[in-house]
C-alpha cells in the first residue's frame, strides 16, 4: 500500500476510534428483558475463572474466556465484542415505507435494508437513529417511537440493536456517506414490503426482525 494509503487508513482508523471513544455507554445497554409470568427462572452464569485478549481494533474486539462448568469442567468461550447498534425504518407522511439497497463486504452482496448503523460512545440510541435516518435516507422524522430490541448474534456476542419506527418522515437533504457506504435510496409501498417480507426476500436479520416489530406496532 502506498505512502498516502497508509496515511488515510490511519486517519480513518483514529476517526472510528474518536467515535467509539471511553465515553459513557449506560444508554447504549441492551433494554430490561421482559420476562412473563410463565419463564423458566433464569439460569445462573458460568463462572469466569479467566480471560485473555484475542485481537483489538475501533472496530471490534475478539476475547478468549474460560469457563467453568457445572459439572466442574473448564472449556473456554470466543466472545465476539463490538458496539451497539441502531435500526430504524422511516415512514413517510403517506405510509409508504424507505428503504436502501446496500452492498456488504463480509458477505459480498447487496441487499434491502433499513438504515442502521453503530451508536457513538455517549450517544442515546434515540439520538444514534436519527442520525443514521439523516445519513442515510437523508430524512427527519416527526415521531421516533422506540420498538423491542434485540440480540442479533446472541451465541457469540453481547452485541445488542435498538430498533426504532421513524413515523412522519421527510426529505430534509442528501445522504451523508462513508467512503466504504455503497447504497441507493428507494420508496415502498407497504403491502410490496411486507410481500417480500413475508416471502423471505429480506435477507438481512435487522431488517426483517425490525420490520416484524414495526408492522406489529403499525397494525395496533
Amino acid at each position: 500500500m502506498s505512502a498516502a494509503g497508509d496515511e488515510a487508513r490511519r486517519r480513518r482508523t483514529q476517526e472510528v476510534a474518536d467515535l467509539v471513544g471511553d465515553g459513557d455507554w449506560t444508554s447504549a445497554e441492551p433494554q430490561p428483558h421482559r420476562g412473563q409470568s410463565d419463564d423458566p427462572p433464569a439460569f445462573p452464569p458460568f463462572e469466569r475463572t479467566d480471560s485473555r485478549r484475542v485481537y483489538d481494533s475501533p472496530w471490534c474486539g475478539l476475547r478468549q474466556d474460560f469457563i467453568r462448568l457445572p459439572n466442574g469442567h473448564e472449556q473456554d468461550y470466543h466472545v465476539f465484542e463490538v458496539t451497539n447498534a441502531v435500526a430504524v425504518l422511516p415512514v413517510l407522511e403517506d405510509g409508504s415505507f424507505l428503504m436502501v439497497w446496500q452492498y456488504r463486504y463480509p458477505s459480498g452482496r447487496s441487499h434491502w435494508e433499513i438504515p442502521a448503523g453503530r451508536i457513538h460512545g455517549g450517544e442515546d440510541p434515540a439520538l444514534a437513529a436519527a442520525r443514521e435516518l439523516r445519513e442515510e435516507a437523508g430524512c427527519e422524522a416527526r415521531e421516533m417511537v422506540r420498538l423491542p430490541g434485540f440480540f442479533p448474534t446472541n451465541g457469540i456476542s453481547a452485541h445488542y440493536a435498538h430498533a426504532f419506527l421513524a413515523l412522519g418522515c421527510r426529505q430534509v437533504g442528501d445522504l451523508q456517506l462513508d467512503a466504504a457506504e455503497r447504497l441507493v435510496l428507494r420508496r415502498f409501498e407497504r403491502a410490496e414490503v411486507e410481500r417480500r417480507l413475508y416471502a423471505g426476500v429480506f435477507a438481512d436479520g435487522f431488517t426483517a426482525l425490525t420490520l416484524f416489530y414495526a408492522l406489529a406496532h403499525l397494525d395496533r
